[in-house]
Parts: C-alpha cells; sequence; structure tokens
C-alpha cells in the first residue's frame, strides 16, 4: 500500500518561488564586478530569471541542453542558475582558476551550447573561443554600457538580452531526478570527471544543509557565501539561503581580506563560508589593522583540513563559532560538519579545540564507514585508519559520459579517496589523501596532522607534508614551510615547536623553506606538484 499524499516534485525553481512568495523584499547585495555595491530582492530576482528561461528557450536551449557558466559570486549568476534550471536545461559551473587547456576540454566534454561570463573573464574566453566548438552563443555578465568590443560569436551584454524578453512566462514542468548542474572535480589525476546534479538531489542537499546541526540558516541570517559558485555548488549556499529566507551578500571578484572585512561589517553579515586560505588573508588583514568583527556570529570552513591556529584565532580572539566540515564535489557537497552533540557539549579549551580539528559528523542523508584495503570495515574508536567511503541521496552514483565505470562497491558506497579515523561520538577526522598518506616502516603517518601542527607556530604562514623515499623506511616526512611576511625562523626552532606534540616516530626528517606552495585551482594545497619540485631531494637521514 502507498501513501496517499501529492506528488510535488524536488524542482529548482520551487526554491525561488518560496523566496519570492515568503521573503520577496529580502535583500541580495552583491560588489559588482563593474565596482559599485548593487542590491536587490528576492522578488526581482525570481522575475529576471524568468527572463533567462525566456531568453534560452527564445534561442533554442532546451531541456537537458547544458549552459556553462564562468563567474563569480554575484546576482546575475545566481538569477542565471535558476534561469538556466527552470526551463529543464543545465548550468555547467566552470572553475576559471584552471588552465585554459584545461577550461576548453571541459567545455567541449560536456558539449555546452551557451557561455556566460564575467568581464574579469572575457580574454580567457577570447583566448580559447576557437576551441569551442559546441558553444553558439556567449554572454557577458554586465550591461550595455560596460559591454567591452568582443569578436566571440553572437556574443550579447546580459541585461540587453534579457530585456529582449517581457518576462511572461512559465516554469517547465519536468521530473525532479532530471539533470540539473554540472561540476568537473579538479582533483583527480587525468582528465577531470562531470558530477550531474538533479533537481532532487540539490534540493534535498539544499534542506540538509539547512538543518540547525549541519549549516543552520534561518531568516535572520546575513550569509556571505565566499566559497565560488563554481566549487561544488558555493557548498549549497545558492539553495539553502533562498529556501530559508536570509539575506544574502554576494562578494565578487573581490576575496582580498580587506574586501571581505569590509562586506561582513558593513552588511552585517552573521555566517559565512569560505576555504582556509582566504580566512587567512582575513586574519592578517585583522591582525595588521587591529580591526575587529562586531556581527559575525558563525563561520564554515572546508575545502581542506581547517589549521587549529586558525580555530583558535575565530573561537577565542573573535568569538565567532567554527563549523569546520569536509566534503566532496560528487556529494553536492557537505559530508560533515563540526557542530556540536550532547555528548561533547561540555568540553573547553585544549579538549574542544582538539574535537573542532576533526571534521565533525555526518548529517542525515549521508551514510559513512571506514574500510580497510581489503573492504573490512572498521571500528568508530577515534584510532583506526581507514578508507572513507560514503552513501547517500546527494551522492554521485556515474561520472557524466562515463556511465559504464563502476564506482561503488558491492553496498553502494562510494570511495572519497581520504584516508579517516571515527571517533565514538561519530566526529570524523580526515588524515590524508589515499594517496598523499605517508607510509614509513608498515605505518601511515598523517601529512594534515602534521601541516596543522607547523601552522600553529607564530612564524610560519603555511605548511605542506610529502613523503620522501627512504632506503630503509620506505617513505619518511619532509616538511616544506612559507614563512609570515617579515618573519625568519630555522628548521631547528620549528621542529623543536612540534617536539613533544606528536609521536618520535612522525617528527619530519627535514624542513625546507619556500616563498610559495602550490596550490590547485580550487585553493588545495598541490602535493602532485610539490613532490615534482623535491623529485630529487634527498633526506639529510
Amino acid at each position: 500500500m502507498q501513501g496517499l499524499m501529492q506528488d510535488w516534485p524536488l524542482v529548482l525553481h520551487t526554491v525561488i518561488d518560496h523566496a519570492a512568495r515568503q521573503y520577496g523584499t529580502r535583500e541580495i547585495v552583491t560588489r559588482s564586478i563593474e565596482g559599485p555595491i548593487h542590491r536587490t530582492n528576492y522578488n526581482e530576482v525570481r522575475a529576471r530569471s524568468m527572463r533567462v528561461a525566456q531568453a534560452l528557450a527564445r534561442d533554442g536551449v532546451k531541456l537537458g541542453d547544458r549552459v556553462a557558466t564562468l563567474a563569480w559570486n554575484t546576482w546575475r549568476h545566481l538569477e542565471a542558475w535558476y534561469g538556466i534550471t527552470g526551463i529543464g536545461a543545465i548550468y555547467h559551473t566552470v572553475n576559471p582558476r584552471l588552465f585554459p587547456e584545461q577550461i576548453a576540454w571541459i567545455v567541449n566534454h560536456a558539449q555546452d551550447r551557451v557561455l556566460m561570463t564575467d568581464l574579469t573573464f572575457l580574454p580567457l574566453v577570447e583566448a580559447i573561443a576557437d576551441k569551442l566548438p559546441t558553444v553558439e552563443r556567449f554572454i557577458v555578465l554586465t550591461d550595455g554600457a560596460h559591454m567591452p568590443q568582443t569578436k566571440l560569436k553572437n556574443a550579447i551584454a546580459y541585461e540587453d538580452w534579457i530585456a529582449a524578453v517581457d518576462g511572461d512566462f512559465k516554469w517547465a514542468s519536468f521530473d525532479e531526478n532530471t539533470a540539473a548542474g554540472l561540476c568537473y572535480t579538479s582533483g583527480t589525476t587525468g582528465d577531470p570527471k562531470g558530477v550531474l546534479y538533479s533537481h532532487r538531489s540539490n534540493v534535498l542537499h539544499g534542506l540538509q544543509a539547512s538543518m540547525v546541526n549541519t549549516l543552520a540558516v534561518s531568516a535572520e541570517d546575513v550569509v556571505l557565501p565566499i566559497v565560488p559558485m563554481f566549487h561544488a555548488n558555493a557548498w549549497s549556499l545558492a539553495f539553502t539561503v533562498p529556501m530559508n529566507g536570509g539575506k544574502f551578500v554576494m562578494p565578487g571578484a573581490k576575496l582580498d581580506g580587506e574586501s571581505v572585512y569590509e562586506l561582513l561589517e558593513g552588511e552585517k553579515v552573521t555566517f559565512s563560508a569560505a576555504v582556509p586560505t582566504v580566512w587567512l588573508m582575513l586574519m592578517q588583514h585583522m591582525q595588521k589593522t587591529g580591526a575587529k568583527l562586531h556581527h559575525l556570529k558563525r563561520v564554515a570552513i572546508g575545502g581542506s583540513a581547517c589549521p587549529r591556529a586558525m580555530i583558535d584565532f575565530f573561537e577565542n580572539t573573535c568569538g565567532v563559532t567554527v563549523y569546520h566540515a569536509w566534503g566532496m564535489t560528487e556529494m553536492s557537497p557537505i559530508g560533515t560538519v563540526g557542530t556540536l552533540k550532547p555528548a561533547v557539549a561540555s568540553l573547553k579549551g585544549d579538549e574542544l579545540l582538539d574535537l573542532k580539528a576533526k571534521q565533525g559528523y555526518a548529517p542525515y542523508g549521508v551514510e559513512m564507514k571506514i574500510t580497510d584495503d581489503e573492504g573490512v570495515e572498521l571500528p568508530w574508536d577515534g584510532k583506526k585508519f581507514g578508507r572513507l567511503k560514503v552513501k547517500g541521496p546527494c551522492i554521485v552514483r556515474r561520472y557524466f559520459r562515463r556511465e559504464n565505470e563502476e564506482i561503488l562497491d558491492e553496498t553502494g558506497f562510494f570511495d572519497t579517496g581520504d584516508v579517516a579515523t571515527i571517533d565514538p561520538n561519530g566526529y570524523m577526522q580526515i588524515t590524508d589523501r589515499a594517496k598523499d598518506v605517508i607510509k614509513s616502516g608498515g605505518e601511515w603517518i598523517s601529512s594534515i596532522d602534521l601541516e596543522n601542527l607547523a601552522v600553529g607556530h607564530p612564524d610560519v604562514a603555511e605548511a605542506a607534508v610529502i613523503g620522501v623515499a627512504h632506503p630503509k623506511w620506505d617513505e619518511r616526512p619532509l616538511l616544506v614551510i612559507v614563512a609570515k611576511d617579515g618573519k625568519e625562523t630555522t628548521r631547528e626552532d620549528v621542529l623543536k615547536f612540534m617536539d613533544g606534540k606528536i609521536a618520535k616516530w612522525w617528527m619530519p626528517d627535514d624542513v625546507q623553506f619556500v616563498r610559495e606552495i602550490p596550490h590547485t585551482a580550487t585553493g588545495k594545497i598541490n602535493k602532485l606538484k610539490l613532490r615534482e619540485t623535491f623529485r630529487d631531494y634527498k633526506l639529510p637521514t
């Protein structure tokens, strides 16, 4: 016997409809690419999204077609997402930090028919346009007054494009399992892999992220998503914030510490989300100027492991609660968030910081386990390292245009490629990527733990650890450090700082100082490039 409830599809245009109906005058504020602060609201964004949908339909874009966006977080990008999905087409967020050749490969693999770009990226698009045979039209996310001369095919300013239709349009009807968004992974070797989200998975993930024990976004919040929309759905905030009626503050292209601080204070932001490298720039700005945070209550930090010193700064210097989070493009992306369960709510001081350094626990909708290399499940004792595997309604089942490739185990779990521990309270801690874990004498050493410890040194700005070949132990850790501006430290000083805080056999065999550590397009430390740099390095041991 089945239930007798209405069949109400979980499709994305219901999200912007709800936002306009219930929170229509709630502000959406953007530091525009052209410069000035722009203000709009959910009513206007919904109306303009319908113009986007109408203009796309007029141009022949139909159900299942891909529309690429090469853009920062702005009101126009938000409108484009809801307009694209409102006709059953698929938004394809392209990461502009990739190499031009990678961008061309991704656009061609996705077979994008339309490409929308911010002014910032127009030179990049012009340089690769002749390598994009499937793209029929280029839309520049600006107005006619700022539209530059360009030789791009069928190029038009966004404002002129949507002004050519009247907005008298009705959202298309389709099944909730219809594809909605496409995002390519950047953390893999070989060609990037496309993760194809459905309307259902995006709506469910937006609800999942809304929960009190996840990101807890409410109508009272002023939300600044610094994490870009081209980075795994902006951690679902493009859906979660409108669902819950929060005021939206979009940073545009300026993500430096001073610009972020200006928005945090000027717009009275209560919640924000970003990768550690962005928060590091904010910390440095505040420490340099003596600036204080007066409105911010919560920050989500993810994308890579958050250093303990950063958690300490926000929690104990600024009075801001840190939600250390973890996820993947393949997970829509949130997998865990470090909110406090009753069993650990009484922790204080170092014990609380130790817990917050973990990536947190899985919300409803994410099943999680750790296994050994043979697939045998390991206990949640906080000690056993294992391969982290996940399962749920917002987690990838197949990669786009690689449908014959099996990526789930026999029980339907996806191997994340991370190595982790899970403690008895369910708190997970990433100890490494499987490919980055250091195997010394048959035992595993966590490069992430060593990096987080080294960054706690007062003169260290950034640290990375890689395994270097050793004739006796197979591999030993090499610590690579960038010193803070104007600071100098030594190998001996750093190792002395770390001594006693980790097992003796975990201690790095050497320390090397560099001016810059390479990063991937999503801001993570590029271990592959770092290993290439130190390929011929010989440890002193």
